[in-house]
């Protein structure tokens, strides 16, 4: 009595429906990835903006860059999604959100509370 194994057998993250649960856990280590690789430029800019009032100046033009910008959002975002995703896992971790129902609805205030404090601090920081 052979059976076929249906399991998938390669990694096709297209073809793989995550639950929400899934997508708060996969995007918690993205932005945490996110958040290192960013740490050699903070380092920079930071080290540029000490140098004095050269330093600080060019510090500022460089921020001014679109570019830069652009990688100041992502960053701004991980640090929101890590932080409450963070705070979810933490919950998990005390037994708190375990079953499927409130982990589900945590993972979506996860989402709900990111977009609203990454907005807002977008609007106050950017514009």
């Amino acid at each position: 009595m052979a059976t076929t194994d249906k399991r998938p057998f390669f990694l096709n993250l297209i073809k793989i429906r995550l639950p929400v649960t899934g997508f708060v856990s996969f995007l918690h280590r993205v932005s945490g990835l996110l958040m290192f690789l960013v740490l050699p430029l903070a380092v920079y800019l930071f080290d540029l903006s000490l140098q004095g009032d050269n330093g600080f100046q060019r510090a500022t033009e460089l921020l001014q860059l679109p570019v830069i910008q652009l990688v100041c959002l992502g960053v701004l975002w991980a640090i929101v999604h890590h932080l409450l995703a963070g705070i979810r896992f933490l919950f998990i971790d005390f037994d708190i959100g375990v079953d499927k129902q409130p982990a589900i609805l945590f993972a979506w205030l996860v989402f709900l509370l990111e977009a609203v404090i990454f907005v807002w601090l977008a609007v106050e920081i950017f514009l």
